[in-house]
């Protein structure tokens, strides 16, 4: 048994039926996955780490912290599912059950994760929901990585060597370019350092003092009540390299144009519902990784938040470039991450009932999350099965009711949007609209 950390308690009691605190994963195949050997590698690598055993136990009268308790009925059956979807089985079906399964809580009587290999007309995909309380989305992005093996026959670890969160077939994802370091559009250049930053006080402490006093995001058709229902969506793959030779072209990077075509796809979608998108600014927050590269093999919740403003009202895609990158670069100084990590920290201590009240306070800045993970170069394989494609959702914390992730993986990039039906009920145009930017971009204007 172990207590909850103060940071994973914040997730905990930020739970709300119509704002499930859930990372949400689909992985892609061509093939279909087979079962028994999908079964031997979760047990060999996912259960190596205990806290996929053990489910979340409340303090006695819901007085102090909860704890870490060893699931003795654990059902690895349960937690490791498969389904076949009817006919027709295409993507807007897959689509349609992921978004299901997005609205369905997990169970907190047992360990809070569930995978679900999903067979339909082009191959199979595994769905994953693994709660935040477990760790943060760049820790079970590694996670679900470390499934995997750069060959076709998964190497087996030694009983007597560690877990560690990197492919097991010897592609180490910190010897790939540190890459998921960069998680957050590398508004944090060393994550180390900035963590270890947190401890300059004044500083800190006029930076939460700016974050407090930014007025609530504008009233958009992203902003509102939230209901239990939501849903989600993801584009066709881009190719990366020209999203790098567009950013080459700008004077910028590949987050850059990213974020630049995020910002022209929510544009586009406010316009289209009749809002008036002249001059508008919303503001995206932004996971940041601080989890330092030596730290890489641990769970739990490490990381900070800024709130990136998107020029919405830029309707020129080549100057709103222009003006993101400004913007970016600015944050990159920034002690937003370290602030929000601390602050998040400091709520969990706080006595249950609180905590919403400072989370929707913070929340009421932003109108959506924003992801960006910059995935491995190379194929990687599960269970003997090629990874076709990937996409990711962290919840939307504080009342947010939108989320835009970004995965690049294998020479291509894909965008997913998941939203609260009330808000978006049709996530699929601002992945359209992401699109049709990002290709008025790599033309040239």
């Amino acid at each position: 048994m172990s207590l909850v950390s103060a940071i994973d308690a914040a997730w905990l009691r930020m739970e709300d039926p119509t704002n499930l605190m859930m990372v949400t994963g689909v992985l892609l195949f061509d093939g279909r996955l087979d079962q028994r050997r999908l079964r031997a590698v979760v047990e060999e690598r996912l259960l190596a780490f205990p806290r996929f055993r053990q489910r979340v136990q409340e303090p006695p009268l819901g007085v102090g912290v909860p704890s870490w308790v060893r699931d003795t009925r654990f059902d690895l059956d349960y937690h490791l599912r498969r389904v076949a979807l009817p006919e027709p089985g295409d993507k807007a079906a897959l689509e349609a059950y992921v978004s299901e399964v997005m609205s369905t809580p997990l169970d907190f009587t047992k360990p809070l994760w569930q995978f679900v290999v999903v067979e339909h007309a082009s191959g199979s995909a595994l769905v994953s929901r693994i709660h935040h309380a477990i760790a943060d989305g760049i820790a079970l992005v590694r996670v679900l990585l470390s499934l995997t093996d750069t060959t076709a026959r998964p190497r087996r670890r030694r009983p007597d060597h560690p877990p560690d969160l990197e492919p097991a077939g010897g592609s180490s994802l910190l010897r790939a370019g540190g890459w998921l370091a960069q998680a957050g559009f590398g508004l944090v250049r060393e994550p180390g350092q900035a963590l270890r930053a947190a401890g300059i006080g004044a500083d800190a402490a006029a930076t939460l003092a700016r974050v407090a006093l930014m007025a609530p995001d504008p009233p958009t058709a992203l902003k509102g009540p939230l209901g239990v229902m939501k849903r989600a969506a993801w584009s066709e793959p881009i190719p990366l390299d020209a999203v790098k030779a567009a950013g080459v072209r700008a004077g910028g990077t590949i987050n850059d144009v990213l974020v630049t075509a995020a910002a022209g796809a929510l544009r586009r979608y406010l316009a289209s519902r009749g809002d008036e998108v002249e001059g508008l600014d919303v503001r995206a927050a932004v996971p940041v990784n601080l989890r330092p590269l030596d730290d890489a093999h641990r769970l739990g919740n490490q990381f900070g938040l800024v709130f990136l403003a998107l020029p919405l009202g830029v309707e020129e895609p080549d100057a709103r470039l222009a003006e993101v990158k400004r913007r970016m670069d600015e944050l990159k100084s920034s002690l937003q991450p370290v602030v929000a990590f601390g602050a998040l920290t400091a709520i969990g201590y706080l006595p249950p009932p609180l905590q919403p009240l400072p989370i929707q306070f913070f929340g009421s800045k932003a109108s959506l999350v924003l992801t960006n993970v910059p995935g491995p170069r190379e194929r990687l394989y599960l269970a003997g099965e090629p990874l076709r494609r990937a996409m990711f959702w962290v919840p939307q914390s504080g009342r947010l009711g939108l989320g835009v992730s970004i995965l690049s993986y294998a020479g291509e990039v894909l965008v997913g949007v998941a939203s609260d039906v009330g808000l978006v009920p049709d996530p699929q145009t601002i992945v359209e609209g992401f699109q049709v930017e990002l290709e008025a971009l790599t033309a040239g204007g």
